[in-house]
Parts: C-alpha cells; structure tokens; sequence
C-alpha cells in the first residue's frame, strides 16, 4: 500500500512528534509514504480568511501534483486535510471555480487525486485487526478521550469517512492498540483554534470546555490527530488551568505516538519527550497497571481452569462408582437402595409365605412360589421390590408360571 505523502508545514515544526511517529506508523503497519515534490503550504487559516480564489488554489497545486504520481494523497493534520478536500469538492463539483484555479495556477487539472486522512488509512485501509496484530505492549486500563475536533469529520459532504456527530475510527484504533476509548461529548467540539491567539476571550473558554468534559467523562489522557488542537490542548493547558483555577494535568497523544509505542517503540523514538504537559510518566503507570492486569487476568483464568478440572474428576469419579450428578432425577430415584434389597432379601428368606403373598394374590400359586424359592430367586425379587413392586409382581408371577411348566413336563 503505498501513499503520496503530504507532510504539511507543522511536520517539521510545531508537530514534528507528529512527523516522527507518522513515519515510524507507516513502517510498523507495512505501507508506504512518498513525500509530495515541491509540495506548498495548504493556506490553513490564513488563505481561508484572506481570499476564497487563494485558498482553493494553494491546495488544488499539491492536488495536481499527487495527480501525476496516481497515488491517493495522505496528509496526517487535520487542517491540511480539509483544506485539500475542500479544494477536491470545488474542482470536481464546480466548474467554473476549477477553471479560475488552473489559470492561476498554469496547471491542468483531472479532479481525480483523493487526499485521505490518517484516522480512515488506520481504520479502513488496514484494519483493527491487523493493527492489534502488531501490538507488544497493549495499552490495558488506559482511559482515553478520542479527540477528533472540528475538521477531520466536517462538513460530511467533504469528509465522509466517518460519522459527523459521532466518530468511532480513531476509538477502534485505541481499542485495537488496548485502550479504553470513553465516550465523551466534545469530541468534535472545536479547541478554540486560532482564536485562542487572535481572541483569547473567545478561544480560551472553547478549549477550556474540551479540557473539562474530558475530565469529567473520566478520561486520564486525550489522543488527537491533528497539530493545532495538539498546540493548544498540550502547550496551553497550563495556562488553561492558571485562569479558570482548574487542575487538569491531562496527557495529550497523537494517536500515531500511542500506535508506534503500543508495537514497541520505546518513547523518544516518537518525541514524547517534547510534550509540554508531562506524559511520559502516564505512559509508565499504564505500563505497570497492563502488567498487573495481566497477571490477574492469567490467574483468573488458572483458578477456572483448576475449578473445570476439579468438576470434571468429580463427575468421573461417581461415574466410575456407578452414580452421577448429572443423571436425571428420574433416573436417579429409580437406582434401588442397597440396604432396602439387603431387607427384602432378609424377609423372603425367613418369611417366604408372607412375602410371596404380597406378590403373588392367588394363594395357590403364592404356596407354589414360596416352596420354590431358591437363592438366584430370592435376589432376584428382593433387587425389583426395591426398585419397583409392580415389576417384582410380574417376575414372580413369571416364576410360578415357569415352575407349572417345569412340573408338567415332568409328569408328561
């Protein structure tokens, strides 16, 4: 699988752990990123505010150009990524737009270049099994806030790759890797963006919010996929917390950090040294608390075995003895008692005549049965008595039958 690789601005610079981790992503999962040639910045925030023509053009030229390569566009930052599919949409649905873009660009334009997102490589193109088949060190008892902010899913009809209000692929991807993605209910609200710089009054209460609800929710860190919410969730949480007097000490991840780390890179392999909020430590507990759950989960899982085992022998052994639990209470209760035969075997013996008669109505066959009764009889009898008398009847009855037959042969 391989991708024509548009890094942004922020790989290199105020996202590099980004830039870091994608790289080491890629390796782990198997597929391949090309860097862009000559690629230009999308415009961001900037070319959007300034000119609707310049913000379309900028990322229409990397368009063009990934146009000739025949490989979908990656681009890991979430502004980038919209910026490009905003610029996919005016190419492909209006066509007077796209003629303006290639006048100012001197560059034809086929309108059949895609840029993706890293969220919909991960969960789409590769899969969470595959992911969770790379996995080393799982991230077990993590509680993770999925922090998809405002651009990776809006507007649907320039995205589409997930659920607007509602998006699951990075959850799967942090469930892939063993964490517990919470549900929260900022997960596509907006950081405050730009606005945090530009109006601190406006911005400042919007990532405020972000911050809280994920707290609140039980989140014990936030994992993002974009470079400016990243800036403004990590860097500025201190200041966050000085002004509306609220401890958060929250982790913030990128989900490319958390991915490479839970397949076994070691921490600074992927920049996590260059957070500002301290995350290596968290990393560390998750460690300690997976190890531990592993160890409980293994004995759990011995005790039951042992207890499946034991069972088993007991319901062999009363097999072998000739008595099971599991028989059926019919079954069960149809067993005659040891001691009842011993009884009745007692009775025939030294009470023949009283005993025949309670099998036998007719006295005459009665006497019959009761002269010829002989030891193989006797146990015979006692055994069906103990079990069943109407069956006992029957074989005393078949007796007496047996002994007319017996004595009518003889006199023939």
């Amino acid at each position: 699988m391989k991708f024509a690789y548009y890094p942004g601005c922020s790989a290199d610079g105020s996202g590099i752990e980004y830039g870091m981790s994608m790289e080491r992503t890629a390796k782990i999962l198997g597929f391949e990123l090309q860097e862009l040639e000559d690629w230009n910045c999308c415009g961001a925030t900037s070319g959007h505010n300034t000119d609707k023509l310049l913000s379309l053009a900028l990322p229409a030229r990397n368009l063009a150009i990934a146009e000739k390569t025949g490989m979908s566009m990656m681009t890991p930052c979430a502004a980038c990524y919209s910026r490009h599919r905003h610029a996919e949409h005016a190419i492909q649905h209006d066509p007077e737009m796209k003629k303006k873009i290639e006048q100012v660009l001197d560059m034809e334009l086929q309108g059949t270049s895609e840029t993706v997102s890293i969220l919909d490589i991960l969960a789409h193109k590769i899969g969470a099994d595959e992911i969770a088949a790379k996995v080393k060190n799982p991230l077990t008892t993590m509680k993770a806030a999925c922090y998809y902010g405002c651009l990776l899913v809006r507007p649907v009809e320039h995205t589409g790759f997930d659920d607007a209000e509602d998006p699951q692929t990075m959850d799967v991807v942090m469930k892939a890797l063993g964490a517990d993605a919470i549900d929260w209910s900022h997960k596509t609200e907006c950081c405050g963006a730009a606005m945090v710089t530009s109006r601190p009054d406006v911005g400042n209460p919007m990532l405020y919010r972000v911050l809280k609800d994920a707290k609140e929710s039980g989140a014990e860190c936030i994992v993002t996929a974009c470079p400016l919410c990243m800036l403004n969730l990590d860097m500025r949480q201190a200041g966050i917390e000085k002004k509306f007097k609220e401890k958060f000490n929250m982790p913030i991840y990128y989900v490319t950090e958390l991915l490479a780390i839970a397949c076994g890179d070691e921490q600074k392999t992927v920049g996590i040294e260059k957070h500002f909020v301290e995350a290596g430590k968290y990393l560390q507990t998750v460690k300690v608390r997976a190890a531990e759950a592993k160890v409980a989960a293994e004995k759990a899982a011995a005790e039951a075995a042992a207890k499946a085992k034991e069972k088993a022998e007991a319901v062999a052994r009363a097999k072998a003895a000739g008595k099971t639990a599991d028989k059926p209470k019919e079954e069960a209760a149809a067993e005659p008692d040891q001691k009842k035969i011993e009884a009745f075997k007692t009775a025939l013996t030294k009470n023949p005549d009283k005993m025949v008669a309670k099998l036998v109505d007719d006295p005459a066959r009665a006497e019959i049965l009761a002269t010829t009764l002989d030891e193989k009889r006797i146990a015979k009898l006692a055994q069906l008595m103990a079990a069943d008398m109407e069956k006992a009847k029957k074989a005393a009855d078949a007796f007496v039958t047996a002994e007319l037959k017996k004595q009518g042969d003889c006199q023939d």
